[in-house]
C-alpha cells in the first residue's frame, strides 16, 4: 500500500474561494478541450482496450488536468476543516463558505465555538440547511473534542464517526484531507460521475466507495474523490452535463462511445 502523504500545513488548509477554484477548473478545461486533438484520439484508441486499462486512463487523464485538486471549503485549521465538512452535508460548498466566513473568525477552535453558544452560533449558520440540528451538533462535537481528544480532531475512523454529525463519508473526507489517509468519499458527485464512467453499477455508498477501492489504482487514492467531486460539480452536472466538452468523454458509457 502508498505510503499516506505527509500532513498538510495549516496554511495549505486555506482553500480559497469556490469562484476561483471553479474558474481554474474551467480555464483547464477549456484549454484542453480545444488544444488535444492528438490527445483525444489517443484516448478514444486506449479507451477500447481492457477495464483495467481504461479505468487507469480515467484517472490519468483527470490527473493531467488537475494535477492538485482541493476541497473547496475554506478553512482556518483542522477545527475549522471539520465543522466545514459537518456543515456541508445536504448543502452546497458555496452556502457553507458564505456563513463560516465570519464564524471562523470568531470561533475557530472548540473553546471559542462553546464561548460562542448554541444561540449565537444559529445566528450565523441559519442559511444553511437544518441548520438547528447541525448547530446542536456543532456544540456537542466541541465538547467531546476538549474533554476526550485535547480538543484535537482524531486520526482514527471510529474516533471520527463517534462524533456528533460526522458520518462514514465526513470521516473520509477528513481522513483523506487532512491526514492523507488512502480512503474515497462518496458524496453525490462522486456517485454520479462513477456511475456513468462504468465504475460502478450500485446506488448503495458504502458498496460504490469499495467498488471504487478495488479498480482505482492506488496512486490515485490520495486525489480520486476530489477529482471526481470537481468533475461532477463543473462539467458531469447532473442536468446538463456539458458532455460535448468533456475530456472523458471517449471513456463514458453515458456521453460517448466507450468500449471495454
Amino acid at each position: 500500500m502508498n505510503r499516506p502523504p505527509s500532513k498538510p500545513s495549516e496554511s495549505e488548509l486555506l482553500l480559497g474561494d469556490t469562484e476561483h477554484r471553479s474558474g481554474v477548473y474551467n480555464e483547464v478545461h477549456e484549454h484542453s478541450s480545444t488544444g488535444s486533438t492528438q490527445q483525444e484520439t489517443d484516448c478514444g484508441e486506449l479507451g477500447r482496450g481492457s477495464s483495467d486499462n481504461r479505468v487507469n486512463l480515467i484517472f490519468q487523464f483527470l490527473a493531467s488536468h488537475n494535477p492538485n485538486p482541493k476541497s473547496e471549503l475554506v478553512a482556518k485549521n483542522e477545527y475549522t476543516f471539520c465543522i466545514a465538512v459537518l456543515l456541508s452535508a445536504q448543502a452546497t460548498d458555496r452556502a457553507v463558505n458564505k456563513a463560516t466566513l465570519d464564524l471562523f473568525q470568531i470561533a475557530d477552535s472548540p473553546e471559542s465555538m462553546l464561548k460562542l453558544g448554541l444561540d449565537e452560533l444559529k445566528k450565523y449558520i441559519k442559511t444553511i440547511g437544518l441548520y438547528n440540528s447541525k448547530a446542536s451538533n456543532i456544540i456537542a462535537l466541541s465538547e467531546i473534542l476538549i474533554s476526550q481528544f485535547d480538543s484535537k480532531i482524531p486520526r482514527a475512523r471510529d474516533d471520527l464517526e463517534k462524533l456528533p454529525g460526522i458520518g462514514r463519508k465526513s470521516a473520509n473526507v477528513i481522513l483523506n484531507s487532512l491526514f492523507g489517509e488512502d480512503v474515497i468519499a462518496v458524496d453525490t458527485h462522486v456517485l454520479r460521475v462513477s456511475k456513468r464512467l462504468g465504475l460502478t453499477k450500485s446506488d448503495n455508498r458504502l458498496q460504490v466507495e469499495q467498488d471504487l477501492l478495488k479498480i482505482i489504482p492506488k496512486k490515485f487514492y490520495k486525489n480520486a474523490s476530489d477529482w471526481l467531486v470537481l468533475h461532477g460539480r463543473y462539467i458531469c452536472r447532473a442536468n446538463s452535463p456539458r458532455c460535448s466538452e468533456c475530456f472523458l468523454r471517449n471513456l463514458c458509457f453515458v456521453g460517448g462511445n466507450a468500449m471495454i
